[in-house]
């Protein structure tokens, strides 16, 4: 199943795409500051049944050379099979648009990292017709950022160093870095501060570093009164009616990790006032791949 942990470590590229900056830097990669960058399909599969997917795809515009793409792949650990996906990924996607392309792999340890970077080669007998270099991403050469003024300058770099770092004892400090520079931007921009807040909590979800964060979160009072999803469902319930913000809070988490909600999912969540059923709801919303399956084992 994919894990909220999982989806965060690529989908952070897709809503913040100012990252990418920050992250070729640290991979050696020049890229121009001012670039546009699209998200395109992740769908690369070309006959059924054999279904194939890349995590993300970004079309990447820099204003100093020409187009290419960047397949973003989340990965825990090592997987025999990526490699011929990974060569299957770029050759795919480099004859689908005509553009060169570029892998990314972004991992949280060590040694999965190091096996990511490859390089990978398909051929036999002495001659190799295809070789996959990706560019790997992880706790060896992203930063630990642990200072409050460096994590608000670059918010989305900080995020991803916590996720990255998320099994390490030193994501401890880069969580209490980027809840200072949180507290701060509540101020001036309370709807970014709002998206990062809920993108920690639900891609770190019950993990330590998903318990640090919710502890430090509580003790600081984000927001007036939140420190979770499931409170701010149940303030928000206080003036709105209970389920009225239970169903917020559920759909909350769903629009953080990009899952869609088609009307009649959203019309059975809004309608619904069994707050026993919700609560069921609200923790599925954390780690489920479609939204229809809130509803699993329900007749």
């Amino acid at each position: 199943m994919v894990t909220s942990a999982h989806e965060g470590m690529h989908r952070i590229f897709q809503e913040r795409p100012e990252i990418l900056g920050s992250v070729f830097e640290v991979l050696g990669v020049p890229l121009s500051a001012k670039a546009t960058v699209d998200a395109i399909t992740t769908d690369v599969t070309e006959a059924r049944p054999l279904e194939r997917r890349v995590d993300t795809v970004l079309r990447i515009g820099p204003s100093d050379g020409e187009d290419f793409l960047l397949a973003i792949e989340s990965q825990s650990g090592k997987v025999a099979s990526k490699e011929a996906s990974w060569a299957y990924y770029v050759a795919y996607l480099q004859a689908k648009f005509r553009l060169p392309v570029l892998l990314l792999v972004v991992c949280q340890d060590g040694p999965t990292a190091k096996w990511a970077a490859g390089p990978f080669d398909c051929g036999t007998r002495g001659w190799t017709a295809l070789r996959v270099y990706p560019l790997v991403a992880g706790p060896d050469n992203l930063p630990v950022i642990t200072d409050a003024r460096t994590a608000a300058k670059n918010l989305a770099l900080a995020v991803l160093s916590a996720l990255a770092h998320a099994r390490n004892p030193g994501c401890d400090a880069i969580l209490e870095a980027i809840s200072s520079a949180l507290q701060e931007l509540r101020e001036t921009d309370p709807g970014t501060a709002e998206y990062f807040f809920d993108f920690l909590e639900v891609t770190l979800g019950k993990t330590p570093a998903g318990e640090k964060w919710n502890r430090i979160m509580s003790f600081v009072s984000y927001f007036p009164g939140r420190g979770t999803v499931r409170e701010m469902a149940y303030l928000e319930g206080k003036t709105e009616g209970r389920a009225e913000g239970e169903a917020k809070g559920i759909l909350s988490v769903l629009e953080v990790r990009g899952i869609p909600v088609t009307d009649s999912v959203r019309e059975r969540i809004t309608s619904c006032t069994d707050l026993d059923r919700m609560d069921t709801w609200l923790e599925r919303s954390r780690t489920v791949e479609r939204a229809e399956e809130l509803f699993d084992d329900e007749s």
